[in-house]
């Protein structure tokens, strides 16, 4: 029954490979058009897997929580080139970072 849930949703069965190229450099992507590009205001990237050392999302304390953000804030604002950007905690986040 579980197999037949996961078919179902994700489209292909446990023993698929994901064979995706992934490399942001290599994504061929259409450009948004003018009127696409001015309706975006902000992005947001789910991650779906979860850090060894803290429980799934559920089970994860307040403290936890915040130890995952100062943890994955940190290795953000390491990156650069294209994926340089600037981190806001949805806490601390005002009407003004928003624009």
């Amino acid at each position: 029954m579980y197999d037949k849930i996961i078919l179902d949703y994700h489209k292909h069965d446990k023993e698929a490979k994901h064979v995706s190229n992934m490399n942001y450099k290599e994504l061929v992507c259409p450009p948004f058009t003018e009127q696409e590009a001015s309706m975006i205001l902000s992005t947001r990237i789910r991650v779906g897997r979860n850090l060894a050392e803290f429980p799934l999302g559920p089970g994860i304390s307040k403290d936890q929580r915040n130890k995952v953000e100062t943890m994955v804030s940190g290795v953000l604002s390491k990156f650069t080139g294209e994926l340089a950007g600037k981190y806001y905690s949805l806490k601390t986040m005002s009407k003004e970072d928003q624009n």
